[in-house]
């Protein structure tokens, strides 16, 4: 994969999103009521053929990007937005129905990647979930103490998991997906939960990883998490990307766009919303031959490699 400027520590580029749709086609009890008042000779022949009533979802639409190692990037955007749907393509457990997406090791979601068993302990879990992700029994059995530790479950973590609140297992999961030193790692809204006490512990988890040359993906409602603890953030909209760029500049931003949507002012958050769309700088990616041995996977496709143009270096 190049990039420009590889003396910037930021600059190896670690994930490349290249133009990525996401359409989905679900039933609508609208297109359904609609086809209720249509002709009853044509309404007949469509239940015959089965030919339920559906519509078209755009869970995103058409969003560049390239991450680089060192980098946390926060995902903001309401409900629908498309932040998960995002992550799921990135770590390749969805296809997009455009684009392709090149990462430089498999990367991990937390509660995905995880194999874990409710009618075990969360101890047991701990050790499954690092040989899921990879460890060795000897390095699984290493992982315990400190994944004990990260999640702060106390005598919990001897219970079995179907015992757990959703929280608790969340605060599990990201301790046991940060075991394995993941190089690209993928969290969605697993620092929600917890106490101050996780957050903290979490939150220098996740530092260490970036040190290391790692990435971080991080999904949250909570603009003001996102802000804290990321280098970067993406604003989604309706599966569009409004912004992209320092984390406390999109978070201020989306913050103010999304108090203006909560306070019924529409015309202030159109407004904000459309500056927004107006700075925002295109990432264009291609793909190209590689110049190193580095290789990148595609989570779809195979292509060759990578290089990403941008005014700011995005």
């Amino acid at each position: 994969m190049a990039v420009p400027d590889l003396a910037d520590p930021f600059a190896q580029a670690t994930v490349a999103v290249q133009d990525v749709s996401v359409r989905y086609r679900v039933p609508s009890t609208d297109a359904a009521e609609r086809r209720r008042r249509a002709n009853p000779i044509a309404r007949a022949a469509r239940t015959v053929l089965g030919n339920d009533p559906k519509v078209i979802v755009r869970a995103l639409s058409g969003i560049s990007f390239v991450a680089r190692s060192g980098e946390q990037v926060g995902l903001v955007g309401q409900n629908g937005s498309g932040k998960s749907t995002l992550l799921r393509i990135i770590a390749g457990l969805e296809n997009p129905t455009k684009g392709r997406v090149l990462a430089e090791s498999t990367p991990v979601l937390i509660g995905v990647n995880a194999a874990l068993v409710p009618d075990l302990s969360g101890e047991e879990n701990i050790r499954l979930g690092c040989l899921a992700m990879g460890l060795t029994p000897a390095q699984a059995e290493a992982a315990v103490p400190e994944v004990k530790e990260l999640a702060g479950l106390g005598k919990s973590i001897y219970l079995p998991m179907k015992t757990y609140s959703s929280g608790m297992g969340a605060r599990l999961r990201f301790a046991i997906a940060t075991a394995s030193n993941p190089h690209i790692l993928l969290i969605d809204e697993a620092l929600a939960t917890g106490d101050a006490a996780f957050k903290e512990r979490s939150e220098a988890r996740m530092q260490g990883l970036r040190k290391s040359a790692g990435t971080v993906f991080l999904v949250s409602h909570a603009a003001q998490t996102i802000e804290e603890t990321c280098t970067r953030a993406i604003w989604l909209n309706h599966g569009r990307l409004v912004l992209d760029g320092p984390a406390e500049d999109v978070a201020v931003r989306y913050r103010k766009w999304a108090w203006a949507i909560a306070k019924d002012k529409p015309d202030v958050a159109k407004r904000l919303i459309e500056e927004a769309f107006a700075e925002r700088e295109q990432t264009q990616v291609r793909v190209e031959e590689p110049r190193s041995p580095r290789r990148y996977t595609s989570r779809h496709v195979r292509p060759r490699g990578v290089s990403t143009t941008n005014p700011k270096g995005r």
